[in-house]
C-alpha cells in the first residue's frame, strides 16, 4: 500500500521586545538563572498583568505580511496545566479569538512552488525551562524565560513531506527575520518548531491519528524527526496495530522519536478567558500605521530579482535569502554600473565563500558593497582578469584595501596592449619549436599547453581573450 504523509507545523517566534509580554522584566539571553523572573512572571499574589504593545504591534506586522485577518478584537485565556517550570500553574495565551486568522506562505522544493496555508497566529507568554544536568540527579529550574513574547503560528495540514516541512520552517523564517520582529537564532529558542505527523492510504481524505513532536529546534532535526516518525508510523500500520495520538521528543543521538506524554486535547487545557486581562482592540490607524511600514517581503524581491536583474531562480532565492545580503547585492550592481550575473556571482562565490570559511556575517564583511563594486569594474573594464580578480579580492579582504591600490602598488594591470602579447607569443612559440610542429601536424590539444606558457610567462596578466586569439593565429601561420 502508498502512504501518504500529513504534515503541519507549529512554530514558537520569540518577539524582540526588550520587556517581556506582561511585565517590565528583560528578555535578554544568557542572564545567571532566575535574575530576570520579577513577580509577575512568577504569578505572586497581587500582581497583574500588563501588555506589551510592541508585541502586539509585531503580531499585527506578521500578520498583514501573510495577507492574514487582523483580529479587530482578540481574547486572551488561560491554559491550565501543572509543570514545574509554569510557576502560575496557567500559560496565558489565546485561544478561541486570537490575533492573527488566516495567511499563507509561499515555498519551493524542487523548483515547484506550493502554497502552504496558516490557520492563525496567537499571542501567548513563554514558561521558563527545566535543567536536568548537574544537579545529581534533580531537576534546576530556571525561569527567565518565564513571560517571554511568543507568537506561536499554526500551520494547516498541507505539507506532504519532510523537505515540504522543511521548506516551510526556513521560509517562515526568512519571514520573522526580514520583518525585524524575531532574531531567529536557533540555538537560543527564539524559534522552535512542533511537528504534527500523521500517515493516510494514497488517495485518502480523512486524516491518520496524529503525533505532535515537540521542540526541536533545528532545519535538520526537523526532517529526520518526521522522517523518522513517518517510517515508524507505516510500520505500525502495516503490522496491523494502531497509532496513539501522543507527544514524542526527537532524541537527536538516537536518530529516533521517543513518547513523552499521551496528547492532550484542548478540553484537558479548561481554557477561559483570563480575569485579569481585557479583549486586545485594535483600530484601523494602529493596523494601518504597521501596514504603511512593511519593508519589501522575501517573496516580492525574489520575483523582482528575477525580472529587474534577470537573474536565474537559484540565484534570486540565494540573494534574497536575508535583507542584508539582498541589500549588500544591490548595491554592488548599482555602484559598479556591471552585468547583474557578474555581481552575483562574485557576491555568491567568492564573496560567499569568504564569508563561510570565516564564519561571518555579511554585515561583519572586511571587504564592503563599494569595494567590491570597484572590483567588478576592473574585472569589466579589462584591467584585471577574472583570475587576477580572485588574487585581489583576497588581498582585499586580508588588507582592507581597495582594489585600485592593490593594483597600483603590486602593478597587477591586466596586459591588453596585442603588440606586447605577440611579443611574448613570439617568444614562447621560438622557445618550443617541437610542440608547434606537433600542433601543426594535428595535435590541437597542445594549445593548452601554449595558452599556460603565455600567461606563466605574462605572471597571469595577459588578457586571456586576447592571448586565445593572437596565439591562434599564430599557430595557423597567419
Amino acid at each position: 500500500m502508498q502512504w501518504e504523509p500529513v504534515i503541519g507545523l507549529e512554530i514558537h517566534v520569540q518577539l524582540l521586545t526588550r520587556s517581556k509580554i506582561f511585565s517590565g522584566a528583560s528578555t535578554a539571553y544568557g542572564a545567571p538563572p532566575n535574575t530576570q523572573a520579577c513577580a509577575i512572571d512568577l504569578g505572586l499574589p497581587g500582581t497583574l498583568p500588563v501588555l506589551n504593545r510592541e508585541a502586539v504591534r509585531l503580531a499585527v506586522k506578521f500578520g498583514l505580511a501573510i495577507g492574514a485577518e487582523i483580529a479587530r478584537r482578540s481574547v486572551f485565556a488561560r491554559k491550565n496545566y501543572f509543570y514545574p517550570d509554569l510557576p502560575k500553574g496557567y500559560q496565558i495565551s489565546q485561544y478561541e479569538l486570537p490575533i492573527v486568522r488566516g495567511g499563507r506562505l509561499t515555498i519551493r522544493v524542487d523548483g515547484k512552488e506550493k502554497q502552504v496555508g496558516i490557520t492563525r497566529a496567537h499571542l501567548e507568554e513563554d514558561a521558563g525551562k527545566s535543567l536536568h544536568e548537574d544537579f545529581h540527579g534533580m531537576t534546576g529550574i530556571d525561569l527567565n524565560r518565564a513571560g517571554v513574547p511568543l507568537l506561536e503560528i499554526v500551520s494547516e495540514p498541507d505539507l506532504r513531506s519532510p523537505q515540504e516541512a522543511v521548506a516551510y520552517m526556513k521560509a517562515l523564517h526568512q519571514l520573522v527575520v526580514y520583518l525585524g520582529i524575531c532574531d531567529g537564532n536557533l540555538q537560543e529558542g527564539s524559534f522552535r518548531c512542533d511537528a504534527n505527523v500523521s500517515v493516510r492510504p494514497k488517495g485518502e481524505s480523512r486524516f491518520g491519528t496524529r503525533t505532535e513532536i515537540k521542540n526541536v529546534n533545528s532545519f535538520r532535526f526537523v526532517e529526520r524527526a518526521i522522517g523518522y516518525e513517518i517510517a515508524r508510523q507505516i510500520e505500525i500500520l502495516e503490522a496491523g496495530g494502531r497509532v496513539v495520538q501522543e507527544t514524542r521528543l526527537y532524541d537527536a543521538e538516537r536518530d529516533q522519536t521517543r513518547s513523552m506524554r499521551t496528547k492532550e486535547e484542548a478540553m484537558d487545557y479548561r481554557y477561559f478567558p483570563d480575569p485579569d486581562l481585557l479583549p486586545l482592540v485594535l483600530d484601523e490607524g494602529f493596523i494601518e500605521a504597521i501596514r504603511s511600514q512593511l519593508p519589501e517581503l522575501p517573496e516580492a524581491k525574489y520575483r523582482r530579482f528575477l525580472d529587474q536583474y534577470s537573474l536565474t531562480p537559484y540565484d534570486a532565492e540565494v540573494l534574497t535569502a536575508t535583507r542584508a545580503l539582498a541589500d549588500y547585492y544591490e548595491a554592488v550592481v548599482a555602484l559598479s554600473k556591471s552585468d547583474p550575473k557578474l555581481c552575483a556571482n562574485w557576491v555568491m562565490v567568492e564573496l560567499g565563500g569568504a564569508l563561510n570559511r570565516d564564519g561571518l556575517e555579511i554585515a561583519q564583511s572586511p571587504v564592503t558593497a563599494e569595494r567590491l563594486a570597484g572590483l567588478i569594474r576592473r574585472i569589466a573594464d579589462g584591467t584585471l582578469s577574472g583570475k587576477l580578480g580572485k588574487q585581489v579580492f583576497e588581498q582585499m579582504w586580508r588588507t582592507g584595501k581597495d582594489a585600485d591600490t592593490l593594483i597600483a602598488e603590486q602593478g597587477l594591470r591586466q596586459i591588453t596592449d596585442p603588440k606586447a602579447i605577440e611579443q611574448i607569443i613570439d617568444q614562447v612559440l621560438a622557445q618550443n619549436p617541437e610542440q608547434v610542429a606537433q600542433y601543426r601536424a594535428g595535435k590541437e590539444k597542445l594549445f593548452g599547453f601554449f595558452v599556460g606558457k603565455v600567461m606563466q610567462a605574462t605572471s597571469g596578466k595577459a588578457n586571456p581573450e586576447k592571448v586565445n586569439e593572437l596565439l591562434k593565429a599564430k599557430l595557423q601561420g597567419s
